[in-house]
């Protein structure tokens, strides 16, 4: 189908759609639980239940609609492969459809995607598929798929500005009706390109009109926040590309319209609160999630007076979790909760100068955990840049007063990002 078009369906329509396509996407993905969650239930008074999209066979909702599109194609479109970019989730659910299908796939991704995930994929789609490493980012590999499917008249699958994308992903939304006893009052929807809100968002809002559904995006790619914001699509000059799964710098043209009509608003998670609900999660819950799985229940501190006795859904969107990537999160983490500051510390060129700092400096249950310092003949003072672990936010106060008190010569770098980016 034509994937200009979609932008002139009605989230009724799509609703439709997305019954008749259920059975056809079951054939390989898995109708994962809906479970109720005690600790946040009791945390925020509601009654909160995760959507456990990380426990697909892919570990993400992407197969549902990679092959809700690939499962549409003519058998002369199958015959001639499919061409896809991602940069992870995408692609293993592009790799796995072709192999169930039996056709070949070309998958771009840049050639800065781990190894991890090329191999995910790889595993995935076996002789159907050949992973293509090339260019630096996503838009780069994008780019450089879309040439390779004109040219070889191949079918383009999208990650997410596609009709039958959309209507695949409206499977998890299908699926959550299905499983609720009742009514959900408040549904929070990861936000990426726009293909789960659009899909989901538009079958939840036919079968629950006054259920308010929020869409999640990380702070550094709010795409889809500016889009509401400015009631048109736009282009982000930059974005962070920490929560990989949620970064694109534009939304689908297609997705936009349906998004607009079906979100109450699009909410923004800053990268450090990603990150602590991560860990949070693994640690208190059990649950491995990569950082866009996060990002619904990142978002729950924004909506505590709005859910208190209200039944909540979290789509947890995915679980590729690169463990290389524990000690970034967890140092994120430190950061956003404001138990981790690093200064530009000017010492005296003596002996036991780091000694009295420790001693007269930090408290008790402080902690030293980055010191980087060359000492410079014939000067007598030199620099040292000093990472400080706190055991309580509160103790910063402390610190730096018992700074200013003994008369240290210091500059705190956390909020200058371009100091921090080359000394960090």
């Amino acid at each position: 189908m034509n994937t200009a078009a979609t932008a002139t369906f009605s989230t009724k329509k799509i609703a439709a759609l997305v019954d008749q396509a259920s059975e056809r996407v079951r054939k390989v993905a898995l109708q994962t639980p809906l479970q109720y969650q005690a600790r946040l239930s009791e945390m925020y008074q509601a009654e909160i239940y995760f959507k456990r999209e990380d426990l697909q066979v892919v570990r993400s909702y992407k197969i549902r609609g990679a092959y809700n599109r690939m499962a549409s194609l003519s058998e002369d479109q199958l015959e001639k492969g499919v061409v896809c970019a991602s940069a992870g989730n995408h692609a293993q659910g592009v790799a796995l459809a072709c192999a169930s299908l039996k056709t070949k796939g070309r998958i771009y991704m840049p050639v800065t995607t781990p190894d991890q995930k090329v191999g995910k994929v790889r595993s995935f789609g076996g002789n159907f598929v050949e992973v293509i490493l090339s260019g630096d980012t996503f838009d780069a590999s994008s780019r450089l798929a879309a040439e390779d499917a004109r040219r070889t008249q191949s079918a383009f699958i999208h990650p997410y500005n596609d009709l039958e994308v959309i209507i695949g992903q409206g499977t998890v939304g299908r699926e959550i009706s299905q499983q609720m006893e009742s009514a959900p009052e408040v549904i929070l929807l990861p936000i990426g390109g726009g293909g789960l809100a659009a899909g989901s968002g538009s079958y939840l809002k036919s079968q629950y009109p006054n259920c308010e559904i929020f869409g999640v995006e990380p702070a550094g790619a709010p795409a889809m926040f500016e889009a509401f914001r400015r009631k048109q699509l736009c282009k982000l000059d930059q974005i962070e590309t920490f929560v990989d799964g949620a970064a694109v710098q534009q939304v689908g043209q297609n997705t936009f319209p349906l998004c607009q009509e079906v979100l109450e608003s699009v909410l923004l998670v800053p990268e450090g609160k990603v990150c602590s609900t991560i860990l949070k999660l693994h640690n208190e819950d059990g649950l491995i999630v990569e950082p866009a799985g996060a990002l619904s229940v990142a978002a729950l501190d924004q909506l505590r007076a709005k859910i208190k006795g209200k039944k909540v859904v979290c789509v947890i969107s995915g679980g590729n979790h690169d463990i290389s990537r524990t000690e970034e999160i967890r140092e994120r983490s430190l950061l956003y909760e404001g138990l981790k500051h690093y200064f530009i510390i000017r010492f005296p060129q003596r002996a036991g100068a780091l000694r009295e700092f420790v001693n007269q400096i930090l408290g008790p249950e402080d902690d030293i955990t980055h010191f980087e310092y060359t000492k410079k003949i014939n000067r007598q003072a030199g620099p040292a840049v000093v990472g400080v672990e706190l055991s309580q936010k509160a103790h910063y106060e402390e610190l730096i007063r018992r700074m200013d008190q003994y008369g240290i010569n210091y500059q705190e770098i956390n909020n200058n990002s371009t100091l921090f980016e080359l000394l960090v």
